[in-house]
């Protein structure tokens, strides 16, 4: 299945559907934090248009409430998001690690961990 775009408010809904399971709206909008917290109706209507994108589905219903799940994982949702970002610099990776050592958010672990990576995806590539 492809996954959909999605908003900020979107993902920030994923974003308790992932860290929480299957949830009811109420529930969802209790997710977020205090002053930012939209209201239930506003919450209710992106959860019912990210069921219409089949990203999330009614897995069951307790009294009037539905409970909802993810159907897109979170790691699906990073890798579009990750790639639609890599597409407005033409898919060069440069400008983006460039960014992330120069705002100090690329730590030297992150870069082992990258490095461990390139190296089982190199030794996979040769055992082809």
């Amino acid at each position: 299945m492809a996954t959909s775009k999605f908003t900020k408010l979107e993902l920030q809904i994923m974003q308790a559907l992932w860290d929480q399971g299957a949830i009811s709206i109420r529930e969802i909008q209790e997710a977020f934090p205090g002053r930012d917290k939209p209201s239930y109706t506003t919450v209710q209507t992106t959860v019912y248009r990210l069921e219409i994108k089949k990203a999330i589905r009614r897995v069951k219903k307790i009294g009037n409430a539905h409970i909802f799940e993810a159907v897109v994982s979170r790691n699906a949702a990073q890798t579009r998001l990750i790639d639609e970002l890599l597409s407005l610099f033409g898919g060069r990776t440069q400008p983006v690690m460039s960014h992330l050592v120069e705002s100090g958010k690329l730590t030297m672990e992150d870069v082992k961990e990258a490095e461990r990576a390139l190296r089982k995806l190199s030794k996979e590539d040769k055992a082809r």
